[in-house]
C-alpha cells in the first residue's frame, strides 16, 4: 500500500507496511531516502545489538525495523509539514 503525501508544489509517494528494503538492507534505505537521523538511529542499535551476537542481533533489529520503518518515516513528514493528499 502506498501514500501520497504533499507540501506545497512537492508530491511523495511513500509505502507503508512492511519494509523489505529495510529487513535485505538494514539501515541503506533510511539513507537514500534521506532520513540521516532514521538511518544513524538504526545503525547505531543494529550494532550495539550486533556486537555482543556475534552478529546475529544485526538481522534481528533489522527484522523489527522492517516492520515499523516506514510509518516512522511517515510521520517524520507528517511533522515535517507533509500532509496527507
Amino acid at each position: 500500500m502506498y501514500v501520497t503525501l504533499r507540501r506545497g508544489n512537492e508530491q511523495k509517494v511513500v509505502k507503508s507496511g512492511f519494509s523489505w528494503t529495510t529487513l535485505f538492507f538494514g539501515f541503506f534505505p533510511a539513507l537514500f531516502r534521506g532520513d540521516f537521523t532514521g538511518a544513524l538511529l538504526i545503525f547505531l542499535i543494529e550494532v550495539v545489538f550486533a556486537l555482543p551476537t556475534w552478529g546475529f542481533g544485526f538481522t534481528v533489529v533489522g527484522l523489527i525495523f522492517s516492520f515499523f520503518y516506514n510509518k516512522l518515516y511517515i510521520n517524520k513528514l507528517l511533522r515535517n509539514g507533509w500532509s496527507y493528499v
